[in-house]
């Protein structure tokens, strides 16, 4: 059942300890970076105690239809979200609700619905399934909301939930769910990972992937490569490397764009201030290899505070993701509070 599933042995030997023993726990928490195959492991568990998991595995948020279902719903306005919460259940007894929406959140409605069929008995077998999907996305309604259910959840109902950090939970949901921390592949699992995917230009994908499958997979390289460019010219502008002017034309186009969200550039911004981390600390293994002399000119002209000034502002800017800022002038800014 887990043949498929590529690295964290240790997770998956722990959960075929619980099918096996019948001590499964009530609410399960699987953390770890995007992309590393926590929902996946969750749909293959289920599978191993419910069976059919060929109709878990079309409810895969990365299926291309699912991505056109989710990315329609942006345009909905909030209140038609709200008539009909997002969910997939391809499998009658395995539900997962996934972020929703322009910002990506689990809503107050996902959540109520969560709790109306929490106590539906299973249509056959003896248990039902709930993948909550990003619980870190849920604001503090929907999970206010979701801890009532934590608190006292029907006998038959197994709850999984994923989160990148597990600390950035609550510690009340944190101490109701036994945690599986998944860690980032190793460069010989990446290897034989895209392998056996057959992927293009797979040294470039995994050296981007920070160790998850799921990111060299799906990665879009053009798209990936345009984004980064905006960012990496930011960087030198705010470095000092380049003038203010050559960073213009990437924020007029990133303005212009209704589609783009901010919350990408970011993690690319993140991978470039480490790559130039570990530069100027002598290092070599970047996940950025083919700008390794931009990078090292970047290194070569910064001190430490400086980086962390800039992860700082980078945190800044994440926290007000929510909030619907103005994107150009939020970079403006970063540029300008760090140009050396």
């Amino acid at each position: 059942m887990f043949a498929n599933f590529w690295g964290n042995a240790q997770a998956v030997r722990a959960l075929e300890r619980m099918a096996g023993s019948g001590r499964i726990p009530q609410t399960l928490l699987f953390a770890g970076q995007e992309g590393v195959g926590k929902a996946t492991l969750a749909r293959r568990f289920a599978a191993l105690l419910m069976g059919h998991g060929e109709r878990m595995e079309r409810d895969d948020l990365s299926l291309p239809g699912n991505v056109d279902l989710v990315q329609g719903r942006e345009k909905w306005t909030a209140e038609k979200r709200n008539e009909d919460p997002l969910l997939f259940a391809s499998h009658s007894d395995f539900v997962t609700f996934a972020p929703d929406g322009p910002l990506r959140q689990l809503s107050l409605p996902q959540m109520r619905l969560l709790k109306e069929r929490a106590p539906f008995k299973p249509l056959s077998g003896t248990r039902r399934i709930f993948l909550i999907d990003h619980v870190d996305r849920a604001g503090d309604n929907a999970t206010n909301s979701l801890l009532k259910i934590l608190e006292e959840p029907p006998e038959h109902l197994l709850l999984i939930m994923t989160a990148e950090n597990p600390y950035d939970l609550l510690a009340t949901i944190r101490s109701r769910s036994v945690i599986l921390s998944l860690s980032p592949l190793q460069p010989e699992e990446m290897q034989h990972f895209a392998a056996a995917r057959g992927m293009d230009q797979a040294e470039k994908r995994i050296a981007l992937s920070g160790g998850s499958p799921g990111v060299a997979w799906s990665l879009d390289l053009g798209v990936h490569e345009k984004r980064r460019a905006a960012m990496h010219a930011m960087l030198k502008a705010a470095a000092g490397l380049a003038p203010f002017g050559t960073w213009v034309p990437f924020s007029e186009a990133l303005g212009r764009s209704k589609n783009e969200k901010l919350e990408f550039y970011l993690k690319l911004l993140y991978d470039l201030l480490r790559d130039v981390m570990i530069l100027r600390e002598g290092g070599s293994a970047i996940r950025n290899f083919d700008l390794r002399r931009e990078l090292e000119a970047v290194a070569a002209r910064v001190d430490g505070a400086w980086i962390a000034r800039a992860v700082k502002k980078t945190d800044e800017l994440a926290m007000l993701l929510r909030r619907n800022i103005q994107k150009t002038i939020a970079l403006d800014d970063w540029i300008l509070s760090l140009r050396v």
